[in-house]
Formats: C-alpha cells, structure tokens, sequence
C-alpha cells in the first residue's frame, strides 16, 4: 500500500479510499502477531481489548455503507445491546472479525468506485447527535470513516504497548 502522503494525484476518490485504507491497516497492525488470548484481553483501565476494537470498526464502517446505501443494515444492534459491539461473542476470533471486515471492505470500496459522484448524499437517521433531516456527502462519510478508524487505532497502539511494548511507529 502507498503511503497516504503519497496522494492519487488528480484523483480525489481513490486518495480519500487511501486514506480509509491507510487507518485500517493501522489497527490491523496493532493486532499482528498475538495471541487470540491477548487480543481479547483488556490490558488498560478501558473495557477495550484489540479484538472488540477490530469488531466495533467493522460494524461501524458496515452502518455507514448501509445507510449510504439507503438500505436495512442487516447486522444492526438494539442500543441496549451497543456494547456487546465492543467484544467478541461466543465463537467469534479475531479472524473472524478481520474476515468480516475485509468483506465490507470490498462492499465499501466497490459501492465508492461506483458513484457518479462523492457530491452524492444521504439522509443521516434521527438520532440526537445528528441535526434535524441532516444529510451527508460520501466525501463526507469517508472522510468520517477515517476519522472512526484514527481513533480507535490510537486506542490499539495504546492497548498493544500495555500488552508487549510494541510501538505503533516501532
């Protein structure tokens, strides 16, 4: 993969596609070479753990493309199930996770390369923290995409030092 800095030059869609691309492969990173013991575990004073960190995002990234679609998200939770988003269930790995990832991966990426356009919007549902009958660009979602997945890579290189000493920048 190219390096974000390394723009797409003249091509605004493929850099914001670099760009997602570059901060998931940041939390994969921070994944790499452990355990499914390690991965699961929640080393810091957070109830994170790398694994639940990888199936929020996949989830995250899954509710996004579904509401760009304007179709019914199929893996939606209730709110009082929202945390349960953040862990692995009962016969979940995290390769399962990372799989599960890779196939939105591909549903974002194919539905982005096939708009007319990423001045192309979307109605955001009603939800406190969204403004009244808001909408969104796709410029807009990936952009917010990248800003989810930044985040929660922070949280991975944290949770990945407390548990080996590894470095995200290492």
């Amino acid at each position: 993969m190219a390096h974000p800095t390394q723009e797409v030059a003249g091509d605004e869609r493929a850099t914001l596609l670099l760009f997602v691309e570059d901060q998931r492969e940041a939390l994969r990173r921070a994944a790499a070479g452990l355990t499914a013991e390690q991965t699961a575990s929640r080393p810091t004073a957070s109830e994170l753990s790398l694994a639940g960190l990888i199936k929020h995002v996949a989830e995250v990234e899954l509710n996004w493309l579904r509401m760009a679609q304007q179709k019914p998200n199929e893996h939606r939770r209730a709110p009082e199930e929202w945390h349960e988003g953040f862990r692995l269930a009962e016969g979940e790995t995290l390769e399962s996770a990372l799989a599960f990832w890779d196939t939105v991966k591909e549903e974002t990426t194919g539905f982005i390369e096939s708009l007319p356009s990423l001045d192309d919007d979307f109605p955001l549902p009603p939800a406190p923290w969204f403004p009244k009958d808001a909408t969104v660009s796709m410029r807009w979602m990936l952009l917010h995409l990248v800003r989810e997945f930044a985040r929660h890579a922070g949280h991975a290189d944290i949770i990945r030092e407390t548990l080996d000493g590894t470095k995200a920048m290492g």
